[in-house]
């Protein structure tokens, strides 16, 4: 069973309006394990349909579908706590809660779920560490470059063990050598955990690393590539 799957996928906004057609149409299937790049130029579609799959936003038309359950049986509160147990996020403005810390910032998903506080603090803290920020676990974001706020991030996006990361340009605000490290993280958490990622991107660093890259143009799949 695929991880995601959408079925005829649209989106329009301001339909009585002046409509603009997000999406028309995608039919998308996303396996355990894969790291893909959705790319096309502005206006494509790729973050309404990050946000389609991650339950941030709603079809006008056809489904997503997350680990067998299709997003638009699920009420409100029902989706909040689908999210936070299935799917983690990883946005381009990092989105970092500025008065607490790393490790709080981190916790702050398990605390959530209703996790113990010494389970939340210990993983947090083991996450840190993993990307490479275990001195910095009670720096606040704003002491911290932009890269290590994104590492924050993703070490957040992680810790609630979820099935798939969705990555909106996590690369846009970060310098070469920043990117470079974040994408290295990732290729190697994507390889030796499995762990599923998903980016919406026009960083070719990033499209570089893909092994899958899906091309949308004009809210269609124009192309999907799969590299070895």
């Amino acid at each position: 069973m695929a991880v995601i799957e959408t079925k005829g996928l649209k989106k329009t906004y301001n339909p009585d309006k002046v409509p603009v057609h997000a999406l028309n149409g995608v039919d998308l299937k996303i396996e355990k394990g894969e790291f893909t790049a959705i790319v096309g130029p502005s206006g494509s579609g790729k973050t309404t349909l990050l946000n389609i799959i991650g339950g941030l936003d709603e079809p006008t038309e056809g489904t997503a579908i997350v680990k067998g359950t299709d997003l638009s049986t699920l009420s409100d509160s029902e989706l909040i706590k689908f999210r936070l147990q299935h799917i983690g996020f990883v946005f381009q403005a990092y989105n970092l809660i500025p008065v607490l810390t790393a490790i709080e910032n981190v916790a702050f998903i398990m605390q959530m779920q209703g996790r113990p506080s010494k389970v939340c603090h210990d993983k947090s803290k083991a996450l840190l560490e993993e990307v490479g920020l275990g001195d910095k676990i009670n720096k606040r974001p704003s002491e911290l470059s932009g890269g290590q706020q994104q590492r924050v991030a993703v070490a957040r996006a992680l810790s609630s063990t979820p099935d798939f990361v969705l990555a909106d340009e996590p690369t846009a605000n970060l310098d070469s050598v920043s990117s470079t490290d974040l994408l290295d993280m990732m290729a190697e958490l994507n390889e030796k955990e499995e762990m599923t990622f998903v980016f919406s991107t026009h960083d070719q660093r990033v499209i570089d690393r893909a092994r899958r890259v899906v091309t949308l143009v004009d809210g269609k799949i124009d192309k999907d590539e799969t590299r070895e």
